[in-house]
């Protein structure tokens, strides 16, 4: 039986502050999988610790516990040189993230891929001018027609990045408080109160979530 392309093992991280008597500042806990090639949506409000689970799930982060399969490879037991051959990390400007190890590089294995099998869009910067969104949503069909599995995370702030999500990705993933929530489709997102505490009035009413919404350029 082949490996989930992507399995998120009961990975956890912990922050706190002071030496003595450490006082917990924050924590991320999550455990799911994707099994094939697919389009995952991520949102949360900010300091949810959305960049730190993409960092956990590069390797540019070690976590507290669990860990991070990329078709059945630990991601944190690969040389740091390497791990962009299993998870890549384009974070705003789409500039690459630095790796964390617990041990030396000799000691590590090595990929056993040579390019991405994850890519994980860290809120990009949609221009919508000259087609671009366009472009960059046939992009990301296009790396799912590859066989890869594209996270695609976004902080919305114009109804336009709704339609993005809409549009360009069939599951989703929201993070709260270090709480990570799946979601199986946009209506399950969007019927969540949460989400729609989140998204404020870019939720609208919830009977015109479900209409057919306008192609983007």
């Amino acid at each position: 039986m082949n490996a989930p392309l992507l399995k998120v093992e009961k990975i956890a991280k912990r922050y706190a502050r002071g030496l003595l008597r450490p006082k917990l500042t924050f924590s991320l806990a999550a455990d799911f999988e994707v099994a094939r090639p697919a389009v995952v949506g991520v949102l949360g409000p900010n300091g949810s610790g959305k960049t730190t689970l993409f960092e956990l799930m590069t390797g540019s982060n070690l976590p507290s516990a669990g860990r991070v399969l990329v078709n059945g490879q630990d991601i944190h037991r690969v040389r740091t040189r390497e791990r962009d051959r299993l998870a890549i990390h384009y974070h705003q400007s789409y500039q690459l993230r630095s790796f964390q190890r617990s041990r030396p590089n000799f000691m590590l294995d090595h990929a056993r891929c040579d390019s991405p099998l994850v890519h994980l869009f860290d809120e990009p910067q949609f221009n919508t001018q000259d087609g671009y969104i366009g472009f960059m949503l046939d992009f990301f069909r296009t790396l799912k027609a590859r066989g890869r599995l594209v996270f695609l995370c976004l902080h919305p702030n114009e109804p336009y990045h709704i339609d993005i999500l809409r549009q360009s990705c069939e599951r989703f993933i929201f993070v709260q408080k270090g709480t990570v929530t799946q979601m199986a489709d946009f209506d399950s997102l969007m019927a969540d109160e949460r989400v729609r505490a989140y998204l404020g009035a870019l939720a609208g009413p919830a009977q015109a979530q479900q209409q057919r919404p306008t192609p983007l350029p």
